[in-house]
């Protein structure tokens, strides 16, 4: 089997667009109120680039399959943002992968705590960041399609 790969890329990047597309198309499928990306709090490219953020894309065979995207924040946790994984490659532990990578990353770039959050109907990504030691903690943001709120300390991981 082919490995995956994960490598840093810039937002803009068509693999980068690509999965970010197909990941809010997802969303508006699967959200009970659909999705819009304009109601969400924005995750803008120079967010997630170095030195504010990081996006990482996951790669089978030259093909993005995957990401997930850091931005930092001077004395506040650093955010997780825009996981997700294509439904071709589930269950093949890329999520995993990816939220590692991120953690690690955070961890490099000086994070102590990392922190997200999410939708209700997402069950698969609730599942694995209980699974990866996040604790469910109060709402730290008013995003509108939240419904969980988690953190991890990678002090103790």
């Amino acid at each position: 089997m082919a490995m995956v790969e994960i490598t840093p890329i810039d937002p803009a990047h068509p693999h980068a667009r690509y999965c970010l597309q197909e990941y809010f198309a997802e969303l508006n499928r699967r959200f009970e109120t659909g999705f819009d990306p304009a109601r969400s709090i924005p995750a803008a490219d120079d967010e997630l680039r170095l030195p504010s953020g990081l996006f990482l894309l996951a790669s089978l065979r030259g093909e993005p399959i995957g990401c997930g995207a850091l931005k930092f924040h001077d004395n506040e946790p650093t955010e997780i943002k825009r996981m997700w994984v294509a439904d071709s490659a589930r269950g093949l532990g890329v999520g995993r992968r990816l939220l590692s990578e991120l953690e690690d990353h955070a961890g490099r770039h000086g994070a102590r705590i990392v922190r997200l959050e999410t939708n209700k109907t997402l069950a698969e990504a609730i599942s694995l960041y209980r699974s990866a030691g996040y604790i469910e903690v109060a709402a730290f943001n008013d995003e509108p399609y939240a419904h969980h709120w988690f953190e991890k300390n990678l002090t103790s991981k």
